[in-house]
């Protein structure tokens, strides 16, 4: 199966963040104060949305970094997605 967003959506797979501490020791986990980080693996057409015209500005293996609360957690062939719409993106990282 196949996720397909629609309109201005965004399907993201999560990225999970490794710190390591002065010692070595690598601790894995997003903090819950941080912002989220992922990848494109779907973008919506865009269009109109509520009376808007919506520019798709990113595209499927676009690294990017999502507003903390944003999105719905969906689970497709026991992997897990975020669906956010385009403007809870808060950057593209190149």
């Amino acid at each position: 199966m196949k996720l397909v967003p629609l309109d201005d959506k965004v399907v993201l797979k999560k990225v999970q963040n490794e710190e390591t501490t002065a010692s070595g020791i690598i601790i894995t986990g997003q903090d819950k104060e941080k912002p989220g980080q992922g990848e494109v693996v779907a973008a919506g057409p865009g269009g109109i949305v509520d009376g808007k015209e919506i520019k798709m500005q990113v595209k499927p293996g676009d690294k990017v970094v999502y507003s903390k609360y944003a999105g719905t957690e969906v689970e497709l062939d026991k992997e897990k997605f975020l669906i956010v719409k385009q403007s809870d993106i808060l950057a593209i990282i190149k």
